[in-house]
């Protein structure tokens, strides 16, 4: 009798663990998308105030005001603001929120999934550079290879991590693009996959000065564990003693540090993009602004919004995976 009662038990157990898993990935779904809605509603409405008359950008100044008519019938834009609302929040459930303005024939979406390739390129060759090389710079600024010049690479690293990649890269480039000439520039069409390291370097220079930082405080603390002292007593390197056994270990707060800065660096990408005249969707969304081309700025900051929220989803997951203990039960 006792064994059935059990196996129903340990059913029991899981199927609650199933259930407050669900429950959390819904509520954390729900959230996602009610705040795309706030987002996409303020530009919506954002938009709309602002002064201005899209038609006038497509047919021109002197088009008649007949012509302007029948184009704004056409876009919807003389429908009350109500009506234009509701369109507006089914065209995001579809993705369908017309066509570009100032490319008629082409709709929004295809415009921004364009523009989507090159930003998340230019993201993810930046996230791993970024962790690479801070891993690296922590394994030198707590090994026993710089002893003398540690606390040199420490004030190094929180130097790097305090200055504002705007006020370094227009510098950096100048010296290596465009007076030495050591790489292209990162907005030359031909530059290829040179130019998206360059600039994916200059992208992963704050985020890897923060994991530098976050990985050594971690390494410092693992450096006199008594498994370290057991790994050197059975003849282990100094290399394999901070890279095999205490790196592992600290990989956890590293692992969060960079989870949690992948939606400064999906902002930080979008500044680089138009900093340097990359395509991507920094470029498109300032592009169509100037343009007024609403359906393609509302999809736009709708789609950075929604890679934003994706970023912030993926550091909350990565931080109940390494530290569970700040998750609810």
């Amino acid at each position: 009798m006792s064994e059935p009662r059990e196996r129903s038990g340990i059913v029991a157990e899981r199927f609650a663990v199933l259930n407050r898993v669900a429950r959390a990935a819904a509520d954390r779904v729900f959230g996602a998308g009610f705040v795309l809605l706030v987002l996409a509603s303020l530009v919506f409405a954002s938009l709309r105030l602002l002064p201005g008359d899209p038609t006038s950008l497509v047919l021109g100044e002197q088009a008649p005001e007949s012509e302007r008519a029948l184009l704004r019938a056409r876009l919807g834009l003389d429908a009350p603001l109500s009506t234009q609302y509701v369109k507006f929040v089914a065209g995001l459930a579809t993705l369908d929120l017309g066509d570009s303005l100032s490319r008629p024939g082409v709709p929004a979406f295809a415009e921004v999934g364009r523009a989507l390739g090159p930003t998340s390129a230019l993201a993810a060759v930046a996230v791993a550079l970024g962790a690479v090389g801070g891993i690296a710079v922590a394994l030198l600024a707590t090994g026993p290879w710089l002893a003398r010049r540690r606390e040199w690479v420490h004030r190094a690293i929180l130097a790097v991590a305090a200055t504002p990649l705007v006020a370094v890269a227009p510098a950096v480039t100048f010296l290596v693009a465009v007076k030495y000439r050591i790489v292209p520039l990162p907005g030359d069409p031909e530059s290829g996959a040179l130019g998206l390291l360059f600039a994916s370097a200059l992208l992963a220079t704050p985020l890897g000065a923060q994991v530098a930082r976050i990985a050594r405080a971690a390494l410092l603390d693992q450096r006199h564990a008594k498994y370290l002292e057991v790994a050197r007593a059975k003849g282990a390197s100094e290399f394999r003693v901070f890279v095999v056994h205490a790196l592992p270990v600290a990989s956890g707060p590293i692992a969060v540090v960079v989870a949690s800065q992948l939606g400064a660096l999906l902002g930080g990408a979008v500044v680089l993009e138009r900093l340097f005249e990359r395509p991507g969707l920094g470029t498109l969304m300032l592009n169509a602004y100037a343009s007024r081309d609403i359906p393609v700025l509302e999809a736009a900051v709708v789609a950075a919004g929604g890679l934003f929220i994706l970023a912030q989803a993926g550091a909350a997951a990565a931080t109940a995976i390494v530290d569970p203990r700040g998750q609810t039960t």
